[in-house]
């Protein structure tokens, strides 16, 4: 399965569809906050802090008191990061450009919405990015990572030869 995941070009165009649908949704997210004359996300975070009380806390208490110290004395920061980094893993997702790291950082947004106490479509949004994940380069075959990659790891090597090269010729 994994190597069908990994290796197979039917494979890769399901999830060239995938990829582009979850970058739709993230730049969708993203612009309308960035051109909805200014997203705060304090009133968010406020939200989620006021869950982790009660008897049945939607927000676990750990998570609570990370958004009350940190994120919320610096929800200009967090609005910030979150509209531009919306946009951003959604033009790599549709581009195909960096796969693998866009999915992971739109992960990490997810779950930590998730952890704020929302459902919607984050759950949805998660599964689908484990298959990308997963899948490898194969998710960003049909996309600029077939360009990038091979060219990343050709500056990569030249790199590392050099510093190979001149930690040879110093001994």
């Amino acid at each position: 399965m994994l190597e069908l995941l990994r290796r197979n070009n039917v494979v890769a165009g399901v999830l060239a569809v995938i990829r582009i649908y979850l970058g739709y949704s993230w730049i969708t997210g993203g612009w309308g906050k960035i051109t909805g004359g200014g997203f705060d996300a304090s009133g968010f975070l406020n939200g989620a802090i006021a869950q982790s009380t009660g008897e049945n806390p939607a927000v676990q208490g750990w998570w609570a008191t990370f958004l009350e110290n940190v994120a919320l004395p610096n929800a200009g920061l967090f609005s910030f990061l979150v509209m531009w980094g919306e946009v951003l893993v959604g033009m790599a997702l549709i581009l195909g450009l960096f796969t693998n790291f866009a999915v992971l950082m739109g992960m990490t947004m997810n779950f930590a919405f998730l952890f704020s106490g929302t459902v919607s479509t984050n759950g949805q949004m998660i599964l689908l990015g484990i298959f990308v994940l997963v899948a490898g380069a194969n998710a960003g075959k049909f996309g600029l990572d077939r360009y990038a990659m091979p060219y990343l790891k050709v500056q990569y090597k030249k790199i590392t030869h050099k510093e190979t090269t001149k930690k040879t010729v110093e001994a």
